[in-house]
């Protein structure tokens, strides 16, 4: 095949995988290069003595994106991937003794937060509602079109999305618009918690976050059988049955231009060629070191990066039947830990605790009968050279200390096997520069605009998908940046035909 019918693929994350399958849709002879001996990137997982464990993402939302892919595709998702819908999205648990249940049904969520702190149902009702308009209007042009095309943006409703996105949207951070519309510091804290979803900070992040809960609450939260490494095999599973070629433990070692055009990649110390060239890579380690341009890449460097985190992996023991699939403890002085985040690039001793627990969906499966699979996770500052050692040994004590205290038992002596991610990790296993799970942070107004477009302004030929670049990280946002960036492509190739 012509090389002009070929295309390249770098890393096969979630984002990777489905470039994979769209351009193999597409017509393309796709090959893929990764220098892992699994697909997947973040959304990985592993085993240790019975206890499987999701390595990476833990929320599965907005099934519809990969829906798309297999009808796309033209093959019948159940033959790959099932998933069920959840009736509550999280568990929330609070020092002063508050539990609250995020229900994915309004009317149950709304009464409930009435009950447990004394909110009035009609606010809750109203933000959803709000939160709805807002990604309809808004989040249908920012999520699935280009922010850097002229010829993109001049076919979508323009208008109408800048009459719903008030000022409110981009000048008011997450924290202040939360303030305007609830009462209780329990449900503020609850719904600033959405711009961790992005890696930011609530107190700086724009209210245009808020579009977020409409995900959850309004479209609802699913459980993948099998855990959420079933995404990752039934993608590969399908970029297979399209042709896909993939060649594992081959990192790419540099992206050849020629007259700023790309025409390749040097893989295995071999030059290989093709018509397009797709990065799923970190877009300042593409920048850094498979382009060698230092001056973009430090340039990069410039915008804030996002969150890291810290997950423990936990084998345990025995069963709690107070916990659910998702599990929020919060901490006492959220504007103090985003602060040491942010700000002072430390670790809050008092830090929020996300707890993911997968037997709940598959008992006996996920999980040893009678145990636990717990993936624990804190948000900590992306890797500046602290002292991760000091920091995990430390982070460890402070969380069994917080659990402990809110399940009311001693939490060390049910811990039977352990396992622990820390940002250098996350840097090492994924090339996230930095460690920063998501690139870069939303904590200005104009992040959004900000963030690296899905193709490149100076190279033909050039594109890129995942986390760090436009729209955003999670796993809704790669499915649709590879979206954006394959509908980018078919526009090209319709000008190559031309010329």
């Amino acid at each position: 095949m012509h090389t002009n019918n070929k295309a390249f693929v770098i890393g096969s994350g979630v984002a990777g995988l489905a470039s994979a399958i769209r351009l193999a849709v597409q017509g393309f002879e796709v090959i893929v290069f990764e220098k892992n001996n699994y697909p997947g990137g973040k959304l990985n997982d592993f085993e240790k003595d019975g206890f499987h464990f999701d390595a990476g993402p833990s929320l599965f939302t907005d099934p519809q994106n990969i829906e798309e892919l297999f009808a796309l595709a033209g093959e019948p998702i159940e033959k790959y991937f099932t998933y069920s819908k959840l009736e509550t999205a999280c568990r929330y648990f609070y020092e002063d003794g508050v539990i609250m249940d995020g229900y994915t049904d309004v009317e149950k969520l709304s009464q409930e937060l009435f009950e447990k702190t004394g909110e009035s149902p009609t606010a809750i009702k109203k933000y959803l509602q709000l939160s709805a308009k807002a990604y309809k209007n808004i989040g249908d042009i920012f999520l699935n079109y280009s922010l850097h095309k002229k010829s993109t943006l001049l076919k979508v409703p323009l208008l109408k999305a800048l009459r719903t996105a008030k000022k409110g949207y981009l000048f008011s951070s997450l924290n202040s618009y939360n303030l305007k519309h609830f009462s209780d510091v329990h449900t503020t804290q609850l719904f600033n918690r959405y711009a961790t979803y992005n890696g930011s900070n609530p107190y700086k992040a724009p209210a245009m976050l808020s579009m977020i809960p409409h995900l959850e609450y309004n479209e609802g939260v699913y459980y993948p059988k099998g855990g959420m490494i079933s995404i990752t095999r039934a993608l590969y599973m399908l970029a297979i049955k399209k042709g896909v070629q993939f060649h594992f433990s081959t990192p790419v070692q540099r992206i050849i231009v020629d007259e700023n055009r790309a025409i390749g990649v040097v893989a295995g110390n071999k030059n290989l060629f093709a018509g397009v060239i797709v990065s799923n890579a970190d877009s300042y380690f593409t920048h850094k070191y498979f382009l060698q341009d230092n001056r973009l890449a430090e340039k990069m460097l410039k915008q804030e990066r996002s969150s890291s985190a810290l997950i423990f992996y936990w084998g345990i023991n025995r069963e709690f039947p107070q916990l659910q699939l998702h599990n929020i403890f919060f901490g006492n002085n959220y504007p103090a830990e985003f602060d040491a985040i942010f700000k002072t690039k430390k670790l809050y001793n008092d830090p929020t605790v996300y707890i993911n627990i997968t037997g709940k969906c598959e008992p006996g499966i996920q999980a040893p009968p009678g145990k636990e699979n717990w993936f624990v996770m804190v948000n900590t500052p992306a890797n500046n050279g602290q002292d991760w050692v000091g920091i995990k040994d430390q982070c460890r004590a402070n969380i069994i200390s917080k659990l402990s205290r809110l399940l009311k038992m001693d939490i060390t002596r049910h811990i039977e096997r352990e396992k622990i991610l820390d940002p250098v990790l996350i840097e090492d296993n994924t090339s996230s520069h930095m460690g920063s799970i998501y690139g870069t942070s939303s904590n200005s107004r104009m992040a959004a605009f900000l963030r690296h477009p899905n193709f490149s302004r100076t190279i033909r030929n050039l594109y890129f998908a995942g986390g760090s670049v436009h729209p955003g990280g999670g796993i809704p946002l790669c499915l649709k940046s590879a979206k954006i960036m394959c509908n980018l492509i078919e526009e090209d190739k319709r000008k190559w035909k031309k010329n």
